[in-house]
């Protein structure tokens, strides 16, 4: 339990910033699981337009630093990867 107020303060600033951040990378995982089966389904066209929308939040959560700079680019690099590989 915090001892003084400006303790106090920022753990409630920290819970708030745990939130925010969860709800963020759930947005995240759910793109990704969406692409990946619209890849696993064939569609590219759809998976393309999920792909950019996927960028985009990974490029503001690194922005952000809700993840890290590097975690967005490899995570876009193996996503056009996966686009690009024709499945069996």
């Amino acid at each position: 339990m915090a001892r003084t107020r400006s303790a106090a303060k920022q753990a409630r600033a920290s819970l708030r910033r745990r939130a925010h951040n969860k709800a963020i990378l759930h947005k995240l995982h759910t793109l990704e699981r969406r692409f990946l089966d619209l890849v696993g389904a064939k569609k590219n066209e759809e998976a393309v337009a999920v792909l950019s929308q996927l960028f985009s939040a990974l490029d503001k959560a690194a922005k952000t630093q809700v993840i890290h700079p590097n975690n967005a680019s490899r995570k876009k690099s193996r996503m056009v990867a996966r686009l690009k590989t024709p499945t069996v």
